[in-house]
This record gives C-alpha cells, structure tokens and sequence, in this order.
C-alpha cells in the first residue's frame, strides 16, 4: 500500500514537473550537513554554489534553485526519506549530493521509478550507477583510483603489501581492485583488516599490519578525521621505524585534514583524481575562488565533485533547451566533456560514469605547506570496477 502512494505522489509531482514550463529548476541534494561526516556536506555543497556563484543562477531560461536535506551520514533510511520528500512535496527536477554509498544505494531505486536524474557527487562504490539508468556520477570510483597505485607499487620495489580498508561497500572495492592489479603485477598480499566505517581502534589492525612485515601498508578509509588517527597511530605503533611504507588512495590526505595530519604525512604515496597543487590554470583559478569565497577552508576532492556535478547540470540543461526530464537528461550526460579543474574530464556513455587521469602523488612541503604534489599519472582512466565496461 505503501509503495502505491508513493508511486502515485510521484506520478502526480511528476506531472506537476511537466505543467510547469519554464519554472524554476530545482535541485534537491541529499548531503551528510551533520554528524561524523559534516564536512563531505559542506565541501561538496560549497562546490556547487561557487559554480552557480560564478556562471549565474540561470541556465537555459530556468533559475536554478538548491535545496538541501542532511541524512546525517551512514544512515541508508533518512536518504531515502529525503529523496521521497524532495520528489513527493519538493518537486524536483534533478537529485544531487550523496556523500557516502549507503546513501546512493538507497536512493537509487526512487530515482529509476521516478525518472528523476540522479548527480552523484561523491559515493564512490563502482556500482552506484547500476542503481538506476538515471544515475550520473562526477566523482571517481574506488578501483578507478586504486588500481594505478597498485600498478605504481609493484614497478618501484612494493613486493609484499598488507591491505587495511574501511569495511563498506567503497572499500571492499578498493580492497578487490588492489588485490588483483597487485598480485597480477607479481606482487604478493600477506594479509589484509577491514576497520569499522565508524570509530574505528586502529591499534589492533596497525600491530597485525606490523607482525606481517610487509614492505607497505595499502590503506584506505573514509576522508576526515580517521586518517589523522591512523597516521598517528603508524608513527606511534613505528611501523615508519621498521621500513614499512604508507601508501593509499588520496582520501587519507585529503587538503581538509592534512594540516591536522602534520609532519606525519610527509612522504606518504597516494593516488587519487585531484589535489589543490595540480598544476593547470583551470585549477589555479578555481583554487584562488575557492579561498576567496571560504576563508578558512582548502579546496579538495569533494568540492569539486560539487562544482563538477553543477557543471554537468549547467550542460545538459543548455543542450535540452531547459528540460530535466530524466531520459533527455540522461542521453544529454553521456559524452559530456569540459576541462575540470582537476584536468580533463568525461561522461562515459555506456556506464555513465567520469572518466578521467589519476594521479600518483607525495605529501611534500611547499612553500610550508603540506601538499599532494603530483609525480606521475595514467591519463583517461575509466573505472576498471566495472565488467566490459
């Protein structure tokens, strides 16, 4: 009975949607603005309001206006209720936002059923588009970013690698992905944990990663505050002292927290998709608008996920002549391209998902401040995560 009425509240906004012109178009992000993961919300929020900031509020005759829900972070159900609400009593053209992948998951469905096109701004499990044919993602995913690490590893001396990822969907694929491009590169897993998604003690999986002897740790876990415990806790537990190397995907020295990290993560290898250094002057704009616009705060990952994902709606929006409905919306998506500011970057038409270069990178000084500073990249790298794709 349940699922009827919503069927029915979604028919009739969706109606509603359609009567009503060249009304405003309205973007309903569901985003984590409270909680353990706040700061996802702000950054990836912050993104998109510095594009609407800087291209104007209205895009092909229609003014854009965000909405926001907080779902609090890991919680799969208040998701779901955010997104019926938006649909439901909101109206809205376009979902965005979804910090983690519970949250994605969740919402997934309400989107195939109500046609309504999906902008995924971070979640990062490779599966996250399957959900519904109206998903588009402007973020990564995590074999896409894992895998050139591995490849990197094995070519400069890494032979033997004990794994420790976050026990979720983001990084069972990042543990998955390691694994094989690892050990298909000849190199060895001696062992491997997976940690708490919330307040994790890493103590006991940081001594078994040292019984193991390996020559790295390959690490990943949520962006935040976990990796200033865990680097702390490599140090204290001298895993450093006994040759072991940190490598991870660029999430452990998000620009966020790595101030907070210290000294602690300089030297640290990681691969990722963007850093606030990356040399380019798209980026050097975007950066220096960013600062200006949020004192206090660095531009990272998740920000421009945000601006990215706006950027893609600005598009669509510009070759429909206006129309979010969720099958133009969709068929406009795939191919898109632009220069980002973290490189060049696409919308693969068969998964709908970003392809883009990832970077390999040393946390490094400069100018005395900590820096992912890019040595290395694999250019126009499609998320392997996926088959035939």
């Amino acid at each position: 009975m349940q699922m009827h009425k919503l069927a029915a509240g979604i028919a009739l906004a969706l109606g509603a949607c359609a009567s009503a012109g060249a009304a405003d178009l309205k973007v309903g992000m569901v985003l984590p603005m409270s909680g353990p993961f706040a700061a996802y919300g702000r950054q990836i929020l912050d993104g998109a309001r510095l594009y609407i900031a800087q291209h104007g509020d209205t895009v092909a005759g229609r003014k854009v206006v965000v909405l926001v829900k907080d779902d609090t972070g890991v919680a799969p159900e208040i998701s779901k209720r955010d997104a019926q609400e938006f649909i439901v009593k909101d109206k809205v053209d376009v979902l965005a936002g979804f910090g983690l992948t519970p949250s994605a998951f969740a919402v997934g469905p309400l989107s195939a059923q109500a046609k309504v096109p999906m902008v995924v701004m971070n979640a990062a499990t490779s599966s996250v588009t399957t959900k519904s044919p109206y998903i588009v993602r402007t973020s990564m995913t995590l074999p896409q970013v894992t895998a050139p690490l591995a490849s990197w590893a094995a070519k400069h001396g890494i032979k033997k690698v004990f794994t420790v990822v976050a026990d979720y969907g983001p990084g069972h694929d990042a543990e998955k992905q390691f694994k094989k491009t690892f050990t298909e590169a000849g190199g060895q897993i001696v062992g491997g944990v997976r940690t708490p998604v919330k307040n994790p003690d890493f103590a006991p999986f940081l001594q078994k990663a040292k019984d193991a002897h390996p020559d790295a740790v390959f690490l990943f876990i949520p962006a935040g505050e976990q990796g200033v415990a865990f680097s702390k806790g490599f140090k204290e537990r001298g895993l450093d002292q006994a040759g072991i190397k940190l490598i991870a995907t660029g999430d452990l020295t998000d620009e966020d927290v790595l101030d907070a990290m210290g000294d602690a993560a300089l030297g640290v290898i990681t691969s990722f998709h963007y850093a606030e250094a990356h040399k380019s002057p798209e980026n050097q704009a975007y950066v220096q608008a960013y600062h200006q616009a949020y004192k206090g705060h660095r531009a990272n990952f998740m920000s421009v996920a945000g601006y990215d994902g706006m950027h893609l709606i600005y598009d669509v929006l510009k070759k429909t002549g206006g129309s979010a409905a969720g099958d133009k919306f969709i068929a406009a998506a795939k191919g898109d391209a632009w220069v980002s500011p973290r490189g060049p970057i696409s919308i693969d038409p068969a998964t709908r998902d970003i392809v883009q270069n990832v970077y390999i990178r040393k946390v490094e000084k400069v100018d005395g401040k900590l820096q992912n500073v890019e040595f290395d990249h694999v250019a126009a790298f499609k998320d392997p995560g996926k088959q035939g794709s």
